[in-house]
């Protein structure tokens, strides 16, 4: 697991680039997907795949367009992501009574402790990215990511 540094060199931050949204974004994205890979590579969850299960064993029987939708997936992307948790035995598709248009998603036992053991890493992976924070800090840093994509994703709908 990647350790934090909990003593960080300071950022020359009057660079034009580090005053950049976009690209702290994306460089914390990096490390968060990097050590994440590392993190669950024993198992066989992509972190797309990881994403779509988590929602699957949350909430038994979403059809792929309420999943979709949450994760901000296109749906042709998703259903790659479904067959292949399906193809694993992770997760299984359903009729929807009175809808022969929608599959409701369920996740099989196989699937939920696969989930619970990869969970289980995904928690201490972010525990050890958080480790800089202070518990107020990781709080307000987790509501504020939060807020800004409720007030972007309506923007979007």
């Amino acid at each position: 697991m990647a350790k934090a540094n909990l003593h960080p060199a300071p950022i020359e931050e009057d660079s034009d680039i580090e005053r950049l949204l976009g690209y702290n974004l994306k460089r914390a994205y990096m490390i968060v997907r990097d050590d994440f890979r590392r993190q669950v590579e024993q198992s066989i969850l992509s972190p797309r795949a990881f994403s779509v299960l988590t929602l699957i064993v949350e909430t038994q029987g979403l059809t792929q367009s309420d999943v979709a939708r949450k994760l901000g997936i296109e749906r042709s992307g998703l259903v790659a992501i479904i067959d292949d948790l399906e193809g694993k035995g992770l997760a299984q598709r359903r009729a929807v009574p009175g809808d022969r248009r929608s599959q409701a998603l369920m996740a099989t036992a196989q699937g939920c402790a696969l989930h619970s053991e990869t969970m289980a890493r995904v928690d201490a992976h972010e525990k050890a990215l958080l480790a800089p924070f202070t518990p107020a800090e990781r709080e307000q840093f987790l509501a504020l990511l939060r807020k800004f994509r409720a007030a972007h994703e309506e923007e979007d709908t």
